[in-house]
């Protein structure tokens, strides 16, 4: 039997030359033998991938060549644990799980490899023994820029658990050639530049040349009668197409043999050249169909604010989706003839609505490639697809004009329309003469320009639905997701997201994770609950020191950076009120723009009182059609220019704006963070994960009751914690109730004289009239985040913050117990749940 598998294996992948995976391989060629892996064959190794893959020699070779030929020397390691591992899956028939995401924020690989594989301590006395400074090395590789924020990086940890725990689990997005942009500040202004992080290549990636799938858009859709089955069927014509093409990342787990695959689509040309322009001397044209097909993968999340940019943004989520779907599908085919089959071997996860088109997708293939009839089809689809929602703002779920879907999806549209003619009759049956409920459920939004609502398409194409927080999973049944509760009642689930401390302890702060080896063992870094132990030790006067010290240590590099890169000195005995996530109104760092307003206000009256000095950190991107978003960039910086100038302040409060804010700059600021800002309104925030990373590295929160800032506090204790303002529910009855901000505006005269400085100009001289945006949208335009009916309570909040810092024996015991009690926020956790309860796929570890 085994014999007869591998002959059909060895048949199917012909053409996959990377899967072609038999037994004896990894008996007799198994180079990843840690017995043999020591410092002296690690130089050799180096050395000889600098002199035949780099084509270097060591008197010629740059950093970046050595960096290069290190990396593939961990590749090489990879690869063979990675084939295995592919092999296994295939050997043993198991069930898959396929993340399908629009990011990866992944960040750098040579550390983060070197720790999972348990090399780092030889690499380092091998790169030593060379002249080599890993910390140079280090510095010259790039973040790939596959992601903006925090659904980018939450799919990076679940890839990091998956792998880890041994569960059979691919990722799937677009390789994007430039990201979403490298931030530059200039005026103060955002800017956006190219972020062209494949400029150098990418030495952790396989092309796939060999793996090339069409997409299709355009075109139109002919019926015809299918007199075999005896029913309609339907051909998608004269298309245009677009190839997909793959490329291969390993993604190692921790302490295992494990080694899964991140699967990005490139986007190539069907024709590169058009000969006869080119005859006529019309070079331009003669490129023109390969530049623009090829555009699909340049740039992560174009500027949907024109219709340019919207269709270039859905034609990048059926092309992703489109590409993975076939491959899944090929795979699965095979161990398996009967396409049937399907959701027994397939689990399909679709992160946000981005990739919701894989529903009509999956629809459509079954359909029209293996013409199964609608009903069965679509019980297979349900099977396969669960959806996880990533947020409560009803303008952040997709919504997609029809004469747009009629254009470049037909078929599709097709599909959907039927589903929906299918859902609503349900929907009828159960709710009789409810017109008002037809409309709320209906796929198909009627308002304004008839759309495609693809929360809703998710919804009812998938077989769980969960949230991301307790509060967040909740506020989804009883809101915008409400109708749907009611008549699917058991298909909204929580499952509370989660961070990975392979990087964000055992990577990022080193010296902490050493810390916490040398009192209670490394067995924390696949199961962050042994972190409990940590607890007593926050009663231990030696522990709170070490811990104070390497916090110091932490903080002293994050100053040397910023002085290094923005020219700025602050001061490292300062308080770190760190504020680092993507600009967006709802997360609210104008309030805390208006809280370093106010404390500067009061230096200036009293400059000789005794207070906390303070260093204020901000980082993060706006969307670059994001006009408010990108004005508060300005107000910060502008804000920051006045402060850090001001001789009277001196060093009792520093502001930091930190450009280009990614995985890297991140294990920067998170380990030296005194105090995490996590202060969206109520109701708005699904869970966050910047609240977990930085609570993991001793930082105490200061935030309101949204998203996963509600857990935190059961876990770590509400002393130890600093929540202010209004629940969701208050936000709530507030806002039903008729909400004025103009009532705090005159009745707080702080609040007033920080709310006209920013009016008239205060901070921007030359353009008295720059921030009135701001002043509108706090005030005339109603404050739709409610900052000023907050702003009282986090003031006072922040005031307990000094009160507690200026007893650092105190707060150092604070900062430990949150470390110790965040064992509940490790994605391997989040992913076990999802693995037993969603996908119902178990772990497959090779022999």
């Amino acid at each position: 039997m085994l014999t007869n598998t591998l002959k059909y294996l060895r048949s199917a992948f012909k053409h996959f030359s990377h899967e072609t995976i038999t037994k004896d391989y990894f008996v007799t060629n198994q180079m990843n033998n840690d017995s043999s892996l020591n410092v002296n064959s690690i130089k050799k190794r180096i050395k000889d991938h600098l002199h035949y893959t780099v084509a270097k020699t060591p008197r010629t070779a740059t950093d970046r060549d050595w960096f290069n030929a290190i990396a593939y020397v961990i590749r090489d390691l990879l690869a063979d644990r990675w084939m295995t591992t592919m092999g296994e899956y295939y050997r043993r028939d198991a069930k898959r799980v396929y993340y399908l995401s629009l990011e990866f924020l992944m960040g750098r690989t040579l550390i983060k490899s070197m720790l999972n594989l348990g090399i780092y301590d030889k690499f380092c006395q091998a790169l030593s023994e060379l002249g080599l400074s890993l910390e140079t090395i280090t510095e010259l590789e790039p973040d790939p820029a596959l992601g903006n924020g925090g659904l980018g990086r939450l799919a990076a940890c679940f890839l990091d658990s998956m792998a880890t725990i041994g569960l059979p689990g691919y990722g799937y997005s677009i390789r994007y050639e430039y990201g979403m942009f490298y931030q530059r500040f200039y005026d103060g202004f955002q800017v956006e530049h190219p972020d062209n992080w494949l400029r150098y290549g990418n030495p952790w990636e396989y092309p796939r040349a060999e793996v090339l799938y069409p997409v299709h858009f355009g075109g139109h859709v002919v019926e015809y009668k299918d007199e075999q089955l005896g029913r309609k069927g339907y051909h998608w014509k004269e298309t245009e197409d677009v190839m997909a093409m793959a490329y291969d990342t390993p993604i190692p787990g921790y302490g295992t043999a494990n080694v899964n695959n991140l699967r990005l689509w490139a986007a190539k040309s069907s024709r590169d050249f058009d000969l006869g322009y080119f005859n006529e001397g019309n070079y331009i044209k003669a490129v023109e169909d390969k530049n623009n097909s090829e555009n699909l993968s340049k740039v992560l999340y174009p500027d949907d604010t024109t219709p340019m940019g919207r269709e270039l943004r859905l034609r990048q989520e059926y092309f992703f989706v489109s590409a993975s779907l076939q491959d899944i599908i090929r795979r699965y085919l095979v161990n398996h003839d009967d396409i049937r089959g399907l959701p027994a071997k397939v689990a399909i996860q679709l992160n946000d609505t981005h990739p919701t088109l894989a529903i009509p997708e999956m629809m459509r293939l079954l359909l029209d490639r293996y013409h199964l009839p609608w009903s069965e089809v679509w019980d297979i689809t349900i099977q396969i697809f669960a959806y996880t929602n990533h947020t409560l703002l009803p303008e952040a779920l997709e919504t997609w004009p029809i004469r747009l879907f009629e254009r470049l999806l037909p078929r599709h549209l097709q599909i959907i329309y039927q589903i929906n003619h299918e859902f609503l009759k349900e929907v009828s049956y159960r709710y009789p003469g409810d017109m008002d409920a037809l409309k709320r459920m209906s796929i198909i939004g009627e308002e304004g320009e008839k759309h495609i609502r693809m929360g809703h398409l998710a919804f009812i194409g998938s077989h769980k639905v969960n949230g991301v927080a307790k509060l967040h999973t909740h506020l989804m049944k009883t809101t915008i997701f409400a109708d749907f509760d009611r008549f699917f009642p058991n298909r909204i689930v929580n499952k509370t997201n989660g961070i990975t401390p392979r990087r964000w302890l055992n990577e990022a702060n080193p010296e902490l994770a050493q810390l916490i080896n040398q009192h209670i063992g490394h067995e924390w870094v696949t199961d962050l609950n042994q972190l409990k132990q940590l607890i007593p030790l926050a009663m231990d006067t030696h522990f709170r020191t070490e811990f104070q010290a390497i916090k110091q240590r932490n903080k002293q590099k994050l100053a040397e950076f910023i002085q290094k890169q923005m020219g700025l000195t602050i001061n490292p005995h300062s308080l770190f009120d760190v504020q680092v996530k993507r600009i967006h109104e709802y997360k609210r760092q104008l309030l805390k723009l208006l809280h370093v307003i106010a404390h500067y206000n009061h230096i200036r009256v009293d400059p000789h009182f005794d207070r906390v000095p303070r260093t204020v950190i901000f980082a993060g991107k706006s969307a670059p059609g994001y006009f408010i978003a990108k004005l508060i960039i300005k107000l910060i910086n502008s804000v920051a220019d006045v402060v850090n100038h001001d001789p009277i302040v001196n060093e009792q409060l520093k502001v930091v704006f930190i450009p280009n804010y990614d995985v890297s700059n991140a294990v920067r600021i998170i380990p030296a963070a005194d105090l995490s800002e996590q202060i969206s309104t109520a109701g708005t925030e699904a869970s966050g994960t910047g609240n977990m990373k930085l609570a993991l590295n001793g930082a105490l929160t200061i935030g309101t009751l949204d998203g996963a800032n509600v857990e935190i506090r059961e876990e770590v204790g509400e002393d130890n914690i600093f929540i202010f303002g209004m629940t969701s529910e208050q936000v709530a009855e507030r806002r039903q109730r008729g909400y004025n901000p103009w009532d705090y505006y005159h009745g707080n005269q702080e609040l007033k004289q920080v709310l006209d400085m920013i009016s008239s100009g205060y901070f921007c001289r030359d353009k008295s009239t720059i921030f009135q945006p701001v002043f509108d949208t706090l005030t005339h335009n109603g404050d739709r985040y409610m900052l000023l009916a907050d702003y009282a309570d986090y003031i006072n909040c922040q005031n307990h913050v000094d009160e507690v810092y200026r007893n650092q024996d105190d707060w150092n015991r604070r900062a430990i117990l949150n470390v110790a009690n965040m064992g509940k926020f490790s994605s391997d956790r989040t992913i076990s749940e999802y693995a037993h309860e969603i996908w119902e796929i178990k772990p497959v570890i090779p022999d």
